[in-house]
């Protein structure tokens, strides 16, 4: 053992002293006595070395002769105190924070356990220690290049961006895409069996076809950082799905690399990612930061818990128990400066080295909280504004956390967008008839200008969505009044009951035609309704042609057909024709500026014509008036001018485009519309009209000031013509 740097923090291969080759290891540990970095050779066979040298709390030293593919982990010498949040236990093997790459999977048996599981005295299991080694049932970090082992036979070097463009989409022309690496492909006929599931797969021509063919700009992942499955999981037979259950901030989820686990799923994510800007995709990472997956003080010991238990998470009160703000038994305690090095780094690493455009980030609010409150001044806040590299790139908060003032909706500051749950229960509300009027669907159709229209923000800070993968699928969204989350094993306890879904009169699936149709119906409103507002529209994988999950509204745990895509679905040429009619709806959104607004409408007049950006009519025509937005309402239309719109092109031109009337018609009747007169058009073409089996073609022309009907539960979207 050599005595190494303290920086950079992790395992780095490179030539030490007289150009020997070796590795640094270096370890954040504030508070240990002691810490042994321990290597594994394909046996299984431990040799342990220790770090003999200690700078600023880092214990650091270089190893001649280990090079990239070594297995290894560190074991950590301290006290045992749980009462004081002391947790030492050199018997428990525990992952490098800055591990690039995992080996192995985690089960986990008793000897996985800083404490005795088993005691006796079962409210004092936790402070008794457990000296069984956990090296033999415990994933290992493994050694790579700085940048990523070699790539493919022939083709450049997995570090080597040179021929890599990314594609830097604007936040107000971006469609999301959220999808799970794993889910998306597991079904799908195009991609080569063994390439299914994995990164790999991702990238196969076929995935990224639809993607393409859809039209969206970027792909929203489910967790890929490595995770770890829970207990009561295993128990019964499943496993985490989802991912949100991190231990390994800076390592691919090495189950989903088709190439392999001793630091080739690093060159693996890579390609995909070069795959995908190639099509002019970004890829945003789902990114969980507010807790790991050592849960509580029952939890296992795996990584930080053993390092320094006090110094990366927040202890309550009473240090032997957690506080809890994310309802996964932990939370990170960013305050700390080493826990927001941690989180900073591994986020500039996804950024420069693995090449990903943006993050989404789960429970934002607890990252975000300083001492206790939620506090949008906070160090983590405050660093990502200033770094150069992070306040670049694409930033989604997921705007709330289970602890107390955790809801934080509209109040995240410039650079950051938020996962507007508002939006999504309006629109669900409105289409299912519960909503008691529309002042609030107006809003969110608008770009939710009441929430986000301070400090310079702009109508992309919202994200709008109807699902996401937490809840029902969009087509469960039409099929079920209540959850059906047996499967899960938790006695349907788990998942959220605030549905706000409607079956459309009968509960499941169903052969009645009429229920059929309606459903299809609601579905074509829903997505219409989405791709014609104001912000960001997110879409989840598989809802553009009808994928279910049988009423399961919290498919965490299932692994399985209940979770992945069913890419047969578009064997039915009803579900192609959803498909179909999303991807229109998304390239019209892209042609048109004024569907993508840059900024907030005024509702004043612009231009010489003297048209208001933004009108809103009733049902008879008419602007609405101030009692209209207070009384019982199923109808609202909206006029959106292209004349002189907010903002100026590349070359400081004027922006100008065509106009729009949408008319949402939630009502189980028809109801006579009067298209508004001039000064608002000479004519309406109509564009889309969900009504119809094929709504993408009606080409249908109508006279300024004719009464049209429109159809119960329906979507109309109109051009404005300037002549009759």
């Amino acid at each position: 053992m050599w005595p190494g740097s303290p920086q950079p923090l992790g395992a780095r291969y490179h030539r030490g002293p007289g150009g020997t080759p070796g590795t640094n290891f270096a370890l954040w540990a504030g508070g240990a006595e002691r810490v042994e970095v321990c290597l594994f050779d394909d046996a299984g066979h431990e040799t342990r070395c220790a770090l003999t040298e200690l700078t600023h709390e880092v214990w650091h030293g270089f190893v001649p002769g280990v090079h990239p593919g070594q297995r290894y982990g560190y074991r950590v010498h301290g006290r045992w105190d749980p009462w004081s949040g002391a947790r030492w236990n050199p018997a428990k093997l525990l992952l490098d924070p800055y591990a690039r790459a995992v080996d192995g999977d985690f089960a986990l048996p008793p000897e996985v356990y800083g404490h005795v599981r088993d005691w006796p005295q079962q409210h004092l299991a936790d402070t008794v220690r457990d000296e069984r080694d956990s090296a033999p049932f415990v994933p290992k970090g493994v050694v790579v290049h700085d940048g990523a082992p070699a790539g493919p036979p022939g083709g450049p070097p997995d570090d080597d961006w040179r021929d890599d463009r990314r594609p830097k989409t604007p936040w107000a022309d971006t469609v999301l895409y959220e999808l799970h690496v794993r889910g998306f492909t597991m079904r799908h006929p195009g991609v080569p069996e063994r390439l299914r599931g994995t990164y790999a797969g991702l990238a196969h021509p076929a995935a990224v076809e639809h993607l393409t063919r859809l039209g969206v700009t970027a792909v929203e992942l489910l967790p890929v950082h490595q995770f770890a499955h829970e207990d009561h999981l295993l128990r019964r037979g499943l496993r985490n799905y989802w991912g949100y259950n991190s231990i390994g901030y800076f390592a691919p989820h090495a189950a989903y690399a088709a190439s392999g686990t001793r630091g080739q799923q690093v060159g693996e994510f890579k390609r995909m990612v070069r795959a995908l800007h190639a099509a002019g995709i970004e890829v945003i990472l789902d990114v969980v930061y507010n807790h790991t997956a050592e849960a509580g003080e029952l939890g296992p010991t795996l990584s930080l818990r053993g390092i320094d238990n006090r110094g990366y998470y927040r202890l309550a009160a009473d240090p032997r128990r957690y506080a809890d703000y994310t309802g996964c038994g932990n939370t990170l305690h960013v305050v700390q400066p080493q826990v927001l090095r941690l989180i900073t780094d591994s986020l500039r690493y996804w950024v420069q080295e693995m090449g990903v455009d943006g993050f989404r980030f789960d429970l934002a609010a607890a990252l975000a909280r300083s001492l206790h409150d939620v506090d949008m001044l906070s160090p983590f806040l405050a660093v990502i504004a200033q770094d150069p590299v992070l306040r670049r790139v694409k930033l989604i908060a997921e705007p709330w956390d289970v602890g107390a003032g955790g809801y934080q909706v509209g109040a995240f500051p410039p650079l950051w967008t938020e996962w507007n749950d508002r939006y999504r229960d309006a629109v669900r509300d409105f289409w299912r008839g519960a909503l008691p009027d529309v002042r609030d669907l107006g809003y969110r159709l608008s770009g939710s200008s009441d929430l986000y229209a301070w400090g310079g923000r702009r109508p992309y800070a919202s994200v709008n969505y109807v699902t996401a993968h937490d809840g029902f699928t969009l087509r469960d969204l039409v099929s079920y009044h209540h959850k059906r989350n047996g499967a899960n094993g938790e006695d349907d306890r788990d998942g959220t009951d605030d549905n706000r879904s409607w079956n459309c009169g009968a509960e499941g699936e169903t052969d009645d035609a009429r229920v059929t149709a309606l459903r299809r119906r609601q579905l074509r409103n829903l997505l219409t309704t989405l791709l014609l507002s104001a912000g960001v529209p997110m879409l989840v994988a598989g809802d553009e042609f009808g994928r279910t999950q049988r009423g399961n509204n919290n498919a965490y745990c299932q692994d399985n057909e209940t979770g992945w895509v069913d890419w047969s679905l578009l064997d039915d040429p009803a579900w192609r024709s959803l498909c179909a009619l999303t991807a229109r709806l998304v390239h019209l959104r892209r042609e048109h500026p004024v569907l993508r607004c840059r900024a907030f409408f005024t509702g004043r007049p612009h231009g010489p014509d003297g048209l208001r950006d933004l009108a809103w009519f009733s049902a008879r025509g008419t602007e609405m008036s101030e009692a209209d937005w207070y009384a019982p309402g199923r109808t609202l239309a909206l006029y959106l001018s292209g004349d002189d719109l907010p903002g100026r092109d590349g070359t400081g031109e004027p922006v100008t485009d065509d106009s729009f009337l949408a008319v949402l018609h939630a009502a189980p009747d028809p109801v006579a519309f009067r298209l508004p007169g001039p000064p608002w058009a000479g004519a309406y073409e109509l564009l889309v009209d969900t009504a119809a089996e094929d709504p993408g073609a009606p080409g249908v022309r109508h006279p300024a000031g004719d009464r049209v009907p429109v159809p119960a539960r329906s979507v109309r979207l109109y051009r404005a013509l300037r002549e009759p």
